[in-house]
């Protein structure tokens, strides 16, 4: 079977290289266009091998359009005669002319377990809303983002301390290996897919920076599940304010529930209230539950524990007040 893979970043990269170690044969690769990696791009993807790397050292053509939907995208795909495309994290939702290529159509390989988390960062999502499980769905491409039929599913547990990196380096190796035994069976004859249940549809938009600021109003539960949900991008973050000083924006890596701190009374609590005794840092979330900061970065500085940074730092209670 000719296939092209359409996809970008870490979470495509184990499936592509699946594909090049099967008896198919991989006619070409579509990827986004070159441009700044991690932070400077803004993008939740993280870099390893590269997708264009792999393909070059192949010799596998390679398109880097802006837009695949347009005529001469549709064009310079259908020259590779492909008779399915393989789809995993591409970032492009692909028009009816594009899967109209291929005999086959194609397949996409989804880090969620679907119908739950269409979009652009289902791992994120799933974080974040205190998922207990996180899977792979491959699906048969349809116009409508993420709602064709599920050919293929897997499920994993999210564990405690995973951020979202952590579970896509996961995740990637499952999709590829669903994505192989799928196209398998699909090169044997026709495969019959589930549908998906439209009343359990959720969505996984794209993230942006503002999803990683910091409301202390949420319990200290659901503030550490954003920590990791936005790692690596665009990571999690609050506002140092003192008198006299411009506030500071630090990013906050690591963080944990925390039991009331020592010598902490009844009282009522500021939501983002400090606690410190000069080596740990606590903060006051809704629902009278407490965070205690392990790891943080000030804007422009080294990731650093809380206690390096408390050395250098003095806390005022209402430091991270609105």
């Amino acid at each position: 079977m000719r296939l092209v893979m359409m996809g970008t970043g870490s979470f495509a990269e184990p499936t592509f290289l699946k594909l090049l170690d099967t008896a198919h044969s991989v006619v070409g690769l579509v990827t986004q266009p070159d441009r700044a990696t991690g932070k400077e791009r803004g993008s939740t993807r993280q870099a390893r091998q590269g997708m264009k790397d792999i393909a070059v050292a192949r010799n596998i053509p390679v398109l880097q359009p802006e837009s695949i939907n347009t005529p001469e995208g549709v064009a310079s795909l259908a020259a590779l005669h492909p008779d399915l495309l393989v789809v995993a994290a591409y970032g492009q939702i692909l028009c009816k002319d594009v899967l109209a290529v291929t005999p086959l159509g194609g397949i996409n390989v989804h880090a969620s377990l679907l119908p739950k988390y269409r979009g652009a960062a289902p791992i994120n999502w799933a974080i974040y809303h205190a998922e207990q499980h996180a899977g792979v769905t491959i699906i048969r491409m349809s116009i409508s983002l993420d709602a064709g039929d599920m050919l293929a599913q897997e499920k994993v547990d999210i564990l405690p301390d995973e951020t979202a990196g952590d579970l896509e380096a996961r995740l990637g190796p499952l999709g590829a290996r669903l994505a192989v035994e799928t196209i398998s069976k699909l090169a044997a004859g026709p495969v019959a897919g589930i549908p998906q249940d439209k009343s359990k549809v959720t969505k996984a938009p794209k993230l942006t920076k503002e999803h990683g600021l910091i409301d202390w109003s949420r319990a200290a539960a659901a503030v550490c599940n954003q920590i990791r949900a936005m790692q690596p991008w665009p990571t999690a973050y609050t506002h140092l304010h003192r008198a006299g000083s411009e506030p500071v924006r630090l990013i906050v890596q690591r963080a944990k529930p925390s039991p009331l701190p020592p010598g902490e009374g009844l009282g009522v609590r500021v939501l983002g209230s400090v606690l410190t005794d000069g080596s740990k840092l606590w903060i006051h979330c809704g629902e009278s539950t407490w965070i205690e900061i392990i790891e943080l970065q000030p804007a422009g500085k080294r990731r650093m524990s809380a206690q390096d940074f408390l050395r250098g730092n003095a806390i005022p209670p209402d430091a991270f007040v609105k």
